[in-house]
């Protein structure tokens, strides 16, 4: 018997099944909605608490956004509210984006998470051989390198993405590689490079054409000058850092070069489309926007945590996290939690979700002091939603905020500790001024201010004081910080050095000698043969990357510095120069000083 179906019956059934998933949606709303009775009056307290200026919050269930709202003001100055379409920095959010668009490169074979990034970009150098034959792009977008962060590298710089990408190599590992979980926004940044040099389009190009367009991320940007055009948008407050008053303080805007590490600029509407297509394997309204195994890789744990919570707290809600690629993933009251925060100047963020339970939480906030906010309040919302015990986080957070800004308060006014009184300068201030460079950092500038000196790094610039002997110290500003700089003599007896303590080391700054002093054309004039008094013959040579330096037969090459003109360094005994001896504008004679005489040798 063939079965007829009547046409007229396609309609109804249709209007019947679309009456029982609209039906599962509105239970779905209402069941979010009932689980979320008296949220409101919780965050009220908790903007009075913490004197936070502005939150923006979203819940996502399965693939839907089921609440969004606004608590206080995305600008505090003018009272203007905080909307789920108010658009702010997601910093560190931005990981993921790269993880993810890095795994679009890998469903086309471009690249592989695990075999070595230098068989794809020969042209990524890291410090030393062993790294090059290993590092993989999994590596780098687990931070587990084993190279420390160096955030003030490309922090205010004025760096290309392509500058920073090249001073990977300058980083020397502080730690194993696949040993130890070492975050490491600079890993992003070249991972970002390595997309544009694999994809042919720039980081920003590809993620809007492959990841935000086919969203519907309209609202999504990567500039603050872009963010400001938009009539929505979150102004950075934050909380005196001695007082309970609120000031506005400047966007940072130096986001290009390290843009796929903390650049994109979002709102609580654009982000749930993200998390919608996070929590469904890539899918977005029926189509497969993100490939599903690019989202399972980067929620694969690729390195273990610590505790941290629990071994300095006492605190068990949240255990055994470990680092995927651009988000963590640990078990939040026994249930499985994928997140990542996000913290530049003046806002934060949290994008989050529980992969098991289909349920997601966006928090936006607004002010530095209120950054553990968004941990808060994402808490909050899944203890809520699954009926979990509530944990007193606001509380515990908050007092553990006040106790430090108390903390720091008072080792401010204890500053200058140490000091030696009575001590002068060993040189005339003139002779500390100049720029002195660090081939991984970049530039520090001292210059003459009045009776004084002034310090210059990156866009940083403050008044620099004597402290004692040759330490100088800027004031402490409440946006740049304190610098103390240390100036280092030579065995000619000049300032040769500025060391200061960045990141987690010290890192010395040499004095930067005139850029003609190394050009080729200067340093190929003293390339010969010399000859000792003895009669024996030495060689002074230019090799393919630029150094000049001395090779006497069968010694190693002695590299050769530039100092001043026509003299030189030896790069390892700074104790010795050379000077070239010229006549009628020719190189006749090398002169070598050292502490125990001065020899010359005439040239061949």
């Amino acid at each position: 018997m063939r079965l007829v179906t009547n046409p007229i019956r396609k309609p109804a059934a249709g209007l019947l099944l679309c009456v029982v998933i609209c039906a599962r949606a509105q239970a779905q709303d209402s069941s979010v909605t009932a689980k979320l009775a008296g949220f409101d009056a919780y965050m009220n307290q908790v903007m009075r608490d913490w004197n936070v200026p502005g939150i923006g919050v979203g819940v996502v269930a399965k693939d839907k956004l089921v609440f969004a709202r606004g608590y206080g003001y995305r600008d505090y100055g003018k009272k203007l509210p905080f909307t789920p379409t108010t658009v702010m920095p997601i910093a560190s959010n931005t990981k993921l984006f790269t993880a993810i668009a890095m795994g679009l490169l890998v469903d086309e074979g471009k690249i592989d998470w695990d075999k070595p990034v230098r068989q794809y970009v020969p042209s990524i150098q890291f410090y030393n051989d062993a790294l090059n034959a290993t590092v993989s792009v999994r590596d780098m977008l687990a931070h587990r390198t084993g190279v420390t962060r160096h955030d003030l590298i490309w922090y205010k710089s004025p760096f290309t993405r392509q500058e920073l990408f090249q001073r990977l190599k300058y980083l020397e590992p502080s730690q194993p590689l696949r040993t130890t979980f070492l975050y490491n926004n600079l890993m992003y940044a070249a991972s970002g490079y390595i997309i544009e040099l694999l994809s042919g389009k720039t980081w920003e190009q590809f993620v809007q054409a492959r990841i935000f367009q086919p969203l519907g991320m309209t609202s999504t940007v990567f500039s603050i000058d872009d963010v400001i055009k938009q009539p929505d948008h979150g102004v950075p407050f934050t909380e005196r850092r001695d007082s309970d008053s609120l000031y506005a303080i400047p966007y940072y805007r130096e986001q290009v070069a390290i843009g796929p590490a903390g650049a994109i600029n979002s709102n609580i509407q654009d982000l749930s489309h993200w998390l919608i297509a996070l929590m469904n394997g890539g899918r977005f309204e029926g189509r497969q926007v993100i490939p599903a195994d690019a989202v399972k890789a980067t929620l694969e744990p690729s390195i273990a945590m610590p505790n941290t919570t629990l071994e300095a707290f006492g605190w068990s809600e949240l255990l055994n996290a470990a680092y995927g690629m651009g988000r963590w993933t640990a078990s939040y009251g026994g249930h499985l939690l994928a997140y990542h925060g996000g913290d530049i100047n003046g806002f934060h963020s949290q994008v989050s979700y529980m992969p098991s339970d289909s349920v997601g939480v966006i928090v936006l906030v607004i002010g530095d002091h209120a950054a553990p906010l968004y941990n808060v309040v994402s808490y909050n919302v899944y203890e809520r939603l699954l009926g979990l015990s509530e944990t007193p986080w606001s509380q515990r957070l908050n007092d553990a905020r006040k106790k430090a800004k108390q903390a720091n308060t008072a080792a401010r006014a204890q500053a200058g500790g140490g000091q030696v009184k009575g001590t002068h300068p060993s040189h005339p201030l003139d002779d500390f001024v100049g720029e002195f460079e660090n081939q991984a950092y970049g530039v520090v500038t001292i210059s003459k201010q009045g009776a004084g000196l002034r310090f210059g790094f990156h866009q940083i610039d403050l008044p620099l004081s004597h402290f004692h002997y040759d330490r100088f110290d800027t004031p402490d500003d409440e946006q740049d910080g304190k610098w103390s700089v240390n100036f280092t003599t030579n065995p000619q007896g000049e300032v040769d050095k500025a060391v200061m303590s960045l990141d987690q080391a010290e890192v010395t700054f040499v004095r930067r000698v005139p850029a003609e002093l190394s050009a080729p054309a200067t340093l190929r004039q003293y390339v010969g043969t010399y000859l000792t008094p003895s009669g024996a013959s030495f060689d002074v040579a230019l090799k393919e990357d630029g150094t000049l330096g001395v090779k006497f037969p069968g010694q190693p090459f002695q590299a050769l510095v530039p100092w001043r003109q026509h003299r030189f360094k030896l790069k390892e005994f700074s104790d010795i120069t050379v000077e070239f001896v010229l006549d009628g504008g020719k190189v006749k004679a090398m002169t070598q000083i050292t502490p125990s005489g001065r020899y010359t040798f005439a040239r061949k």
